[in-house]
Formats: C-alpha cells, sequence, structure tokens
C-alpha cells in the first residue's frame, strides 16, 4: 500500500491505496476521458460522510467493476 498526496479544490490531501485499486482508477479515468486527479476529486464530492477517501476509492472501484461485469 502506498500513501499518495492529492491536490483537491486547492487543499492538499493524501490516501494510501493498494497498486492494484490505483491501476484500476488509472483505467476507469482513461475510459472517462478524464485524469485520475479529476476523478479523485469527483469521488471526493460524491462520497458519504464518515467514509475516509481511501475507502470511497476502493468502493468506488468495486462498484464499477460490478456494473462493467453487468
Amino acid at each position: 500500500m502506498k500513501k499518495r498526496s492529492i491536490s483537491i479544490q486547492g487543499h492538499r490531501t493524501s490516501y494510501s491505496l493498494e497498486d492494484a485499486f490505483q491501476a484500476e482508477l488509472q483505467k476507469i479515468a482513461g475510459q472517462e476521458g478524464i485524469s485520475v486527479a479529476r476523478l479523485i476529486a469527483r469521488i471526493d464530492r460524491e462520497r458519504s460522510r464518515g467514509i475516509n477517501l481511501s475507502s470511497a476509492l476502493r468502493l468506488h472501484v468495486l462498484e464499477y467493476l460490478k456494473q462493467q461485469r453487468g
């Protein structure tokens, strides 16, 4: 697991994510034609209160993959 830093709406924050989840986020961003930073900012805006950013990112990847399976 790696700790990564990102700037969201001008505020620096960090998240810890396994390489496999980071790779999936990169694939999702590529398929949507946006940067990983923009995807993470969107996930951050949409996450429920009480869920940290790292967990929200993992849940987003999980939901995306489930939808892809049909």
